[in-house]
């Protein structure tokens, strides 16, 4: 249920003058949200769903005062998910996973890229065909998500994901983003499958970062947070995707799309239906995926 300012799930002073108090456990995030129990401003990573708007930890912790025990229902994020102590787990392991691809492809040359990057027809030099996706390696769909060849292309998305990932793991939960994350990334890699050249190789890890930046968006839309920085973010990477060469634009924009979707069904689903909005999104954003790989499938080998 959306908030409106003044109503019964959002005090009307959480909208100062300024709109805009620091987190009383982060004091260094701005946020416009306030717990409905004790009215302290609360950031993403510390809200907390509640019958009513959202709670901080602390009340949440204490029973808010209802006489219901410590810890008597589990503390959840905006979106249903659990809040946890380490909300920057998934993004560490997502950061390790690259990371721990990127210098197996230092080491393994130009081979393993290969077997593992979009599109899926790349040479394979054991049998001198083009072989990938339309021929059966459905795993390259998902290998290119986690492939880098150039340390500044890995940079500037490990950047981008510390920067956009741990609050959007503290606002979805850990499953919710992991999902969000895969879904992205596959969503880049199915557009690049359908779009581009069937001779043309590429690594589509940037699908997914741009998936966080269009999740992003969403929740800070959510939140009713300014959105001017991540609209002018969103337009500078956009500008740099059409107009620097070599770049995969399928794979940003199929992740952007993707990631935006399946974060507005998580963030906007109704209380009393979350799950079943959330896996129904879900659903069909991975309906949608399979749809057009086995289109694209299909004009290739048909």
């Amino acid at each position: 249920m959306d908030q409106v300012p003044g109503s019964p799930q959002e005090p009307q002073d959480a909208h100062g003058r300024d709109g805009r108090s620091g987190c009383y456990r982060h004091p260094d995030r701005t946020t416009g949200i306030r717990c409905t129990r004790c009215d302290r401003p609360i950031c993403p990573e510390c809200m907390v769903s509640a019958s009513v708007g959202f709670q901080c930890p602390d009340c949440v912790r204490n029973g808010g005062g209802t006489g219901h025990a410590p810890g008597a229902s589990a503390p959840r994020t905006i979106a249903g998910g659990t809040v946890t102590a380490d909300p920057r787990l998934i993004t560490k392991i997502l950061l390790g996973i690259n990371a721990a691809v990127f210098v197996a492809v230092l080491a393994s040359g130009s081979g393993l890229v290969d077997r593992l990057d979009m599109l899926g027809l790349a040479l394979d030099p054991s049998r001198y065909q083009l072989v990938g996706v339309a021929h059966g390696e459905w795993y390259r769909l998902l290998t290119a998500i986690f492939l880098h060849q150039q340390i500044p292309h890995i940079a500037f998305n490990m950047l981008s994901l510390w920067w956009l990932g741990p609050p959007l793991e503290a606002a979805l939960g850990r499953l919710r983003y992991i999902t969000l994350y895969l879904l992205a990334g596959l969503g880049g890699s199915a557009l690049t499958y359908l779009l581009a050249a069937q001779n043309q190789p590429s690594l589509g890890a940037s699908g997914a970062i741009f998936g966080l930046l269009g999740a992003t968006a969403v929740l800070m839309r959510r939140l009713r947070y300014d959105m001017k920085p991540v609209l002018i973010l969103l337009g500078l990477n956009l500008a740099f995707t059409f107009l620097w060469p070599n770049i995969a634009w399928q794979a940003h924009v199929g992740g952007l799309v993707v990631g935006a979707a399946v974060a507005f069904g998580m963030v906007h689903a109704p209380r009393d239906r979350r799950t079943l909005v959330h896996a129904g999104t879900c659903a069909l954003a991975l309906l949608a995926i399979v749809a057009v790989v086995w289109v694209r499938t299909l004009q290739l080998v048909g």
